[in-house]
């Protein structure tokens, strides 16, 4: 008894070392946490009250409102960006050189219902980016409505010869508006070859919002290989609301849809980036950037102006504050992504000797509202570290990181161990607005826009001030 007894208190004394040694060692120093507390608050003061990226979002959307791959006003896009970094006092200012698409949308965009003759009327519809032309004289058939491509394959004898409709409604029971889009894009980009490979003439597809209103929603869509290419346009969701209610009514409903919108020859544009120099480790590089080109309908202002702004004023303010990091901040503006990602998938080509040395890339891609976090596909000891840097901007509510998607013109890094992160803005009113005439300055609220311009940066700094830097993630394996 007396030698258990023993035993037992000899275990017990031993419990407080075990379970400090069990302890994870924190992320951050306390002192070096309490230094960049005081670093956030300074930028945010300093974003609030200079209202630089609001200033430089405008003047993109009266430089260039209309910007999509190929086009003059991307042109102008480029040389704005170029001129605009050198007047923000970034350095290493260049050009990388991209080819893209240029597609055209044409003077002709037009879907008539002609019967019933009582319900006889236009409906608003965009064509979709990438879409062939119709005959001169325009398409004229019978439609006929699906909500998914399985009962398109169940209705393929009936939609020979017609113009399909995929009615596909975006969930809006899902509290986040990007897992609704990512359920519904998939009909507007393979909608068209789905329909031409049951005999069909033309699609048309619901667009992509949870609003039911009068308002096209354009983006890009895909040909199949070896499937005839037919045309494809964006209808409002109410346009598709009424076409499929008389349907279900047994009305007989014929369409007539014109579109003269065209592929010209891949043209020669660019990447715009800029760099604020780290001070002791210049050759490790965090990178952060959105996207320049925009659809060419609206002025893109969430989508992306306000990334790419948020990018540039990022490292603008760190300069002006004389916060210089240990690491470099690199900003790229990326060319295409709407309808091809040249622009990522180039940057990843041409600096593939430096992604080694590239710990970070952040892409701000889901507009200019209120901010909530991040999300990241950062490994263990990089989320860690990056946790507690985000847990400093609480106070703005930008405070959350979330396992997920970094962006899609950062995802050629994601290959060579670059740990990926998305800004997270609030999603609520991001698909009202996204790919429509709609996207205009106007809807840009400064305060929303620089909240996240400070969150942006306070990170950036953060992990590029590092005393240790941060864990990459994994390289893919190379395939055989």
């Amino acid at each position: 008894m007396r030698s258990s007894t023993l035993i037992a208190a000899s275990t017990l004394a031993l419990l407080p070392a075990a379970a400090a040694v069990a302890q994870p060692k924190p992320a951050l120093e306390p002192g070096e946490l309490e230094r960049l507390r005081g670093v956030v608050a300074q930028i945010h003061s300093e974003a609030l009250t200079q209202r630089q990226t609001y200033g430089l979002l405008r003047d993109l959307c009266r430089t260039a409102p209309h910007r999509l791959s190929g086009s003059p006003g991307a042109a102008a896009a480029v040389e704005w960006a170029r001129q605009t970094m050198v007047r923000l006092g970034l350095e290493r200012v260049r050009l990388e050189p991209v080819v893209v698409p240029h597609w055209v949308r044409g003077e002709v965009e037009r879907l008539e219902l002609l019967e019933p003759l009582e319900a006889a009327g236009r409906l608003p519809i965009l064509a979709l980016g990438s879409s062939v032309a119709t005959p001169r004289e325009g398409i004229t058939a019978e439609v006929i409505s699906v909500e998914s491509f399985e009962e398109l394959k169940e209705r393929a004898a009936a939609a020979k010869g017609k113009i399909v409709l995929f009615d596909h409604r975006f969930d809006a029971r899902l509290l986040n508006t990007f897992a609704g889009y990512s359920k519904a894009v998939r009909y507007r980009y393979d909608g068209a070859s789905e329909a031409a490979r049951v005999g069909a003439l033309a699609a048309i597809v619901r667009s992509m919002t949870p609003n039911v209103d009068d308002v096209p929603h354009t983006g890009n869509m895909g040909y199949a290989e070896g499937v005839p290419k037919i045309p494809t346009a964006a209808v409002s969701t109410k346009g598709a609301e009424r076409i499929s209610r008389l349907l279900k009514q047994g009305k007989r409903v014929r369409l007539h849809l014109r579109l003269d919108c065209q592929t010209l020859p891949d043209e020669r544009s660019f990447n715009v980036v800029g760099e604020l120099r780290g001070r002791e480790l210049p050759d490790e590089v965090l990178v952060v950037g959105g996207h320049l080109d925009a659809w060419d309908v609206g002025q893109g202002a969430h989508d992306c102006g306000a990334g790419c702004t948020q990018s540039m004023t990022a490292l603008a303010l760190l300069k002006r504050l004389k916060l210089r990091p240990r690491r470099t901040l690199r900003c790229v503006l990326f060319m295409n992504e709407e309808n091809g990602l040249g622009g990522g998938r180039a940057y990843a080509k041409d600096n593939a000797d430096e992604l080694g040395k590239h710990l970070l890339a952040l892409e701000s891609d889901r507009g200019g509202f209120t901010p909530r976090g991040f999300t990241t596909n950062a490994n263990p000891g990089a989320r860690a570290i990056l946790d507690a840097i985000v847990g400093l901007l609480e106070p703005s509510g930008a405070g959350k990181l979330i396992s997920g998607y970094g962006g899609a013109d950062i995802g050629p890094m994601a290959a060579s161990g670059v740990v990926q992160l998305g800004y997270l803005p609030d999603s609520q009113r991001y698909f009202d607005l996204h790919h429509t005439r709609e996207d205009t300055f106007d809807k840009i609220h400064w305060r929303e826009l620089e909240l996240g311009t400070a969150a942006m940066a306070s990170l950036l700094y953060g992990v590029a001030d590092l005393k240790v830097s941060l864990p990459r993630n994994p390289p893919a394996k190379k395939k055989d």
